[in-house]
């Protein structure tokens, strides 16, 4: 049997294989067959010694001694693949370190292992099992994780859809949302063209009423000036007469002016018309004044606010619109000058957002004395906003019943069902607004005066209806519902 070595000296040149149907050329140069068909075809000369050959590929015999060796040398190669695959795969189940079949499973190291590495320090106190028990342990526990895996993939599938169906629903919220606030601002905007054409069209009919008085004048003012010049030459005409027949005749005659009339001065009949145009307040407060015609149409808007107390430390206007929080000796020294303010009206203070149909309840407090104001109305659905002046008090507390926001003089800090957190808000604002959504369950706190969030708290045992809540120290200035 031809070595395996050998197998270099039985390749073909052209395919570098061993040969497959070897033919040999004149020269002793021998190819597969195939291949050197291909080159005589196209050249007739030996592709490894050019060597000139008229000899057609055709006619050539096969070399059955090099066909022999060729398919020996296969077989031997074959072969040996053959048994390295069988010594790689007996290796595979050999012990790398001692050369020993891998008969036992470490519980401990879950690895194959022979008996001497059971033995071994590297195992001692492991747990061993023989390979056949093993992976009939293993095999059960696989078995059952894969209904668990199962049922856990069915779950993840529900999630996974139910995350696409959110995605989609948010979307949609989106768009509503985003269809809404444009519908809004283009209401706002009609207005405001609307008050801007009317403003225009009440300057333009000023400005042509001003502009025909103005012109009127002018033409009588021109009238005189055009009668003083023809005067003017006249008189200049006949001054220049030196004969006092003449002189006398020409001035006398179709001339009823006298010589005083010339030293009477037409001008002083006479005065410039000056119109100055004016918008009222819409020439320096025009925003402003837009802002409060604003306030008529908008929608949905703040509720008018009424508060009620039992208490003899607070001390309500008539209209329940504005409270006192005082000591019991200052409650009768401020009563009767605190109504009358009351009544006067104010566009600060506190306020709120109250569905029809709804209750709605305040409480005010101080921290050493407490005390209780409520409204008529609590919050059960809906979105609902209201504004609190807090001015330059140095303690509060509002929101809603068991989730509101606290200042103390010196920080600000929420609190929820006995958990307070401390914010990282250094402002001061001197009114704030807070707006709560019962479906979603949030109550939100603002700087009413730019409307800047301060912070927003969430909680899903957040239960209707709730009350509004606010709690502050005895001041002895009044708090207000605002009423824009």
């Amino acid at each position: 049997m031809a070595s395996v070595s050998c197998s270099e000296d039985l390749s073909c040149s052209i395919c570098l294989t061993i040969f497959t149907d070897p033919v040999t050329l004149h020269c002793g140069h021998s190819f597969c067959r195939t291949c050197i068909t291909e080159v005589l075809n196209s050249q007739h000369q030996c592709p490894q010694c050019r060597t000139e050959t008229s000899i057609l590929a055709e006619s050539l015999q096969t070399n059955h001694i090099l066909k022999s060796l060729a398919e020996k040398t296969k077989e031997a190669e074959k072969m040996e693949k053959e048994r390295k695959s069988e010594r790689a795969e007996v290796a595979e189940w050999l012990c790398l370190e001692h050369d020993e079949k891998l008969k036992l499973f470490c519980v401990t190291d879950q690895q194959l292992t022979c008996i001497i590495c059971r033995d071994g320090q590297r195992h001692e106190g492991h747990k061993f099992k023989p390979v056949k028990e093993a992976a009939a342990s293993l095999r059960q526990e696989m078995e059952k994780g894969i209904e668990n895996l199962s049922a856990d993939i069915h779950a993840i599938e529900s999630q996974a859809n139910s995350q696409r169906e959110e995605i989609t629903k948010t979307k949609e919220e989106s768009h509503q949302l985003m269809t809404q606030i444009c519908s809004q601002f283009e209401e706002m905007h009609q207005f405001l063209r609307k008050r801007e054409d009317e403003i225009k069209k009440d300057l333009k009919h000023k400005e042509e009423d001003a502009v025909e008085k103005m012109n009127k004048n002018l033409n009588a003012i021109e009238t005189a000036l055009s009668e003083s010049r023809e005067l003017e030459g006249k008189v200049t005409s006949v001054l220049n007469i030196t004969d006092p027949q003449r002189f006398l005749k020409s001035w006398t005659e179709g001339n009823s002016t006298t010589p005083k009339d010339l030293s009477r001065p037409r001008a002083g009949n006479l005065k410039v018309v000056n119109t100055s145009l004016s918008l009222g307040p819409y020439e320096s407060h025009l925003q402003f004044f837009m802002w409060k015609e604003m306030l008529q149409v908008i929608q949905p808007r703040e509720e008018k606010l009424s508060l009620k107390s039992n208490s003899a430390n607070i001390t309500l206007s008539d209209y329940g619109r504005s409270l006192l929080c005082t000591t019991n000796q200052q409650t009768n020294q401020a009563q009767s000058g605190f109504q009358h303010a009351a009544t006067c009206g104010s566009s600060t203070g506190f306020g709120t957002h109250i569905s029809s149909g709804q209750r709605e309840d305040i409480y005010f407090s101080s921290p050493v004395s407490t005390d209780h104001v409520f409204s008529v109305n609590e919050f059960t659905s809906g979105q609902h906003y209201w504004e609190v002046e807090v001015g330059q008090r140095n303690y509060w507390e509002l929101g809603v019943k068991d989730y509101f926001l606290k200042y103390d003089g010196q920080k600000y800090t929420t609190c929820s069902r006995n958990i307070t957190t401390e914010l990282m808000f250094g402002g001061r604002p001197r009114k704030i607004g807070i707006y709560l959504n019962c479906p979603s369950k949030k109550v939100s706190f603002y700087d009413a005066d730019n409307m800047s969030h301060i912070h927003t708290m969430s909680s899903d045992l957040m239960s209707t209806p709730v009350s509004a809540y606010f709690k502050v120290a005895a001041d002895p200035n009044r708090l207000t519902v605002c009423w824009y």
